[in-house]
């Protein structure tokens, strides 16, 4: 049998065909009557094979007994993870428990519908994710200026002429709060019109080596660079009318914080030429349709909200912000946004962390702070940690640190498959089904799309006897918290009254009726409902970005505000900033900047224990330019030790000139060499942690996203 579905693995919603025999799958490949992927996967799709047949992947819940993990019943073990929770909470208060949420919740639809009520229930301000290591700053630049969280501008690929592509890697990630499949094909396309795609960055990366240029910058100077852009383009009068520009409050403050930053003033801080900054600006002006994009290299660091809300006013003030083929919103079917919004600069930092009194967002803290939560005695002392998804251990910065730190806790819960890096500290793990075994419609990633679909795709397979999916887990966990019932009470309660309500596919059917496309869709077609979009299993083609300004504000002005109090006032910051990076350059003895980068065959830290991911050249290496690597006394392929402040770790070197002097890179996810993993091919290729480097004292302090562009290292031989 064969039957379509969505690969739930990174963001790009790639469609699939997988063949079965009874309960094994014997092919994956492309689904050319994908409307949105046309056929394209990439070499992680393949891989859902591996991770369904993965002996390693927990089917059944453990309970830690004596420091060992025995397999337990259901009952028991939820019951203990509510109980152990709870009974942390009852000695210390609320805020005594932390949770977690890792980057693969909101690839499953049960867990972005299920968590939020379990966290609720839990009632802690101590709430972290992968936001704040990841894209947080993009959710502040969108709240402050558009009203919410989650009206990020998409780049109009498929209509673009002329795409700026800084800190960004999308032949690697699939495209990043850019949902786009296929982004080889599309930006081929680009140029095959006569478009330009033009790429900043401190690496030569996948995709910089298919653009038309290539510029190399100094990490964590992307803020200096796109306040010299808007500097030329304001200067030199290159900015343009728009239906969003007479939408926008506050233009003309623009002027006076441009004319204070001259690209001959920033120049040496960026590591480009003033005539380099002047012409990428230019050419991004005055090109007939453009796009100007930024992710993890932009976001990641010191100063990421101010170059985020950068690269948004850079679009609206030369017209490419809700224009065709400029940056433009989506219209889901499933509208996460809705009706809510109205976030205001006074919504960063309701509260702020105990000990370092970093600011909340979004109704969480920076994962930054969290070890240091752990280790503080006093009043409020994180003494428990609910997990979902997550291994915070490889993926967060300082991570022996907060290795060492889960070790102190009273009790931990993680729900997850896997025995990794960070849930072989908990007290209890509940494994939910796997991908193929689950229901999937990317609530998410349709909102960040850079086409309107629409996908349903029911379990592949369906989940073994004895087994949960990730909502009746989550669920069960919140009766219990709210209640205090016991595990037969949930579920009979189930049973009889509630189940087919809590159902993931009920909520949806709500949700669509609820969305744009109940009436109909674009080009007359009958409404979408569930029922249509089981009769269209390969997806629905809902068409092309539209302008969606004014009606997808929520600020409660109703206006777009282009400068924001709460961003406007860290410029001062910044032009410390960028005191301190001249310095640096003008004082450069020997320190290293070092850089992540992401690879197709990888997936975060969960996907190195599929054996054909993992076959070949090892790619847990430290790429170094030639130069860097002589007058550090080491050469390509040895053994080198590299050290930040906060650890060190022995890695193979790489030289090559992909890399911008000064400049060194390791891949993010890597380091299952730790006692207590279970993964067994992965430990075979177990690499080293980036982030048994990167420093948690290098935040954003604006909304305390991790600085890990361009954290200080030193490279030596090993010479034992």
């Amino acid at each position: 049998m064969t039957r379509p579905i969505t690969c739930s693995l990174c963001e790009a919603m790639c469609g699939l065909l997988v063949e079965t025999d009874g309960p094994r799958v014997t092919s994956i490949r492309g689904d050319v009557n994908d409307p949105f992927s046309r056929g394209h996967l990439c070499p992680k799709a393949v891989a859902l094979q591996d991770l369904h047949d993965d002996p390693d992947r927990l089917r059944r819940p453990l309970l830690k007994v004596r420091g060992r993990f025995e397999p337990v019943t259901w009952p028991v073990a939820l019951e203990a993870a509510a109980d152990g929770l709870r009974a942390v909470q009852r000695r210390y208060g609320p805020d005594a428990v932390a949770t977690y949420a890792g980057n693969p919740t909101v690839h499953s639809v049960g867990a972005t519908l299920f968590l939020p009520p379990l966290v609720k229930a839990l009632g802690t301000r101590n709430r972290y994710s992968a936001t704040s290591v990841d894209q947080l700053p993009h959710h502040v630049a969108a709240a402050t200026m558009f009203g919410h969280p989650l009206l990020i501008p998409i780049p109009d690929l498929d209509r673009t002429q002329h795409l700026v592509i800084i800190g960004a890697n999308p032949l690697a990630s699939n495209g990043s709060l850019m949902t786009a499949p296929d982004v080889a094909r599309r930006l081929k396309a680009i140029r095959a019109r006569g478009g330009r795609v033009v790429v900043v960055d401190p690496r030569r990366t996948e995709t910089a080596q298919v653009a038309d240029a290539h510029h190399f910058i100094r990490p964590g100077t992307d803020v200096f660079l796109l306040l010299a852009m808007l500097h030329v383009v304001l200067a030199e009068r290159l900015d343009r009318p728009s239906r969003a520009r007479e939408l926008a409050l506050e233009v003309d403050a623009l002027h006076e914080i441009a004319a204070a930053w001259p690209p001959e003033r920033v120049a040496p801080a960026t590591g480009m030429s003033a005539e380099v900054i002047a012409t990428v600006a230019r050419d991004f002006a005055k090109a007939p349709s453009a796009a100007l994009y930024g992710r993890v290299g932009v976001s990641m660091q010191e100063f990421g909200a101010v170059s985020t809300w950068l690269i948004t006013v850079l679009n609206l003030i030369t017209g490419r912000l809700d224009e065709p083929g400029g940056v433009m919103f989506t219209n889901p079917a499933v509208d996460p946004v809705g009706d809510k919004g109205g976030y205001t600069p006074d919504r960063i930092g309701r509260w702020h962390s105990r000990v370092r009194g970093l600011p909340e967002f979004m109704g969480e803290l920076p994962v930054a702070t969290l070890a240091e939560e752990i280790e503080t005695p006093g009043p409020e002392q994180v003494r428990a940690l609910l997990t979902h998804a997550g291994n915070p251990v490889l993926s967060t910065p300082n991570g022996g640190r907060l290795d060492r730190a889960l070790a102190q806790l009273e009790y931990m819960v993680s729900v997850d498959f896997y025995v990794n890096e960070t849930t072989q500290h908990a007290h209890v793990i509940l494994p939910p089904v796997g991908p193929l075994e689950r229901e999937h419609y990317d609530v998410v990633f349709h909102a960040l799309a850079v086409r309107n679909t629409a996908k349903w795709a029911p379990p592949l397979f369906a989940p073994p006897d004895g087994t949960m999916s990730d909502w009746e887990i989550l669920s069960a966990l919140t009766e219990r918290l709210q209640t205090g019932w016991s595990w037969r009470t949930i579920q009979q309660r189930w049973t009889t009254r509630a189940r087919r309500r809590l159902k993931v596919r009920g909520m949806l059917s709500h949700a669509l009726a609820k969305g744009p496309y109940s009436r109909g869709t674009p080009e007359g077609g009958a409404p979408l409902t569930m029922a249509t979009l089981e009769a269209h299993p390969h997806g629905v083609d809902l068409g092309p970005l539209v302008p969606m300004l004014p009606h997808r504000l929520k600020t409660l002005s109703g206006k777009i505000h282009a400068a924001p109090a709460a961003i406007v006032g860290d410029l001062p910051r910044v032009a410390l900033g960028l005191e301190v990076a001249l310095e640096a350059v003008r004082g450069a003895t020997g320190t290293l900047l070092l850089v992540g980068r992401r690879t197709m065959r990888s997936n975060n830290s969960w996907m190195h224990n599929s054996a054909r991911l993992v076959r070949g050249k090892p790619v847990c290496t430290l790429l170094m330019h030639p130069q860097d690597a002589a007058a550090c006394g080491v050469a390509d392929g040895m053994m080198v030790c590299v050290t930040s402040r906060v650890g060190s770790v022995e890695v193979p070197v790489t030289t090559t000139d992909t890399m911008m002097p000064g400049v060194v890179s390791l891949p993010h996810g890597w380091g299952h060499g730790r006692p207590g993993v279970q993964l067994r091919t992965a430990t075979t290729v177990p690499g080293v942690s980036i982030n048994d480097l990167t420093d948690d004292a290098r935040v954003d302090a604006l909304c305390g996203v991790a600085g890990f562009s361009g954290t200080p290292v030193a490279v030596s031989p090993v010479t034992r």
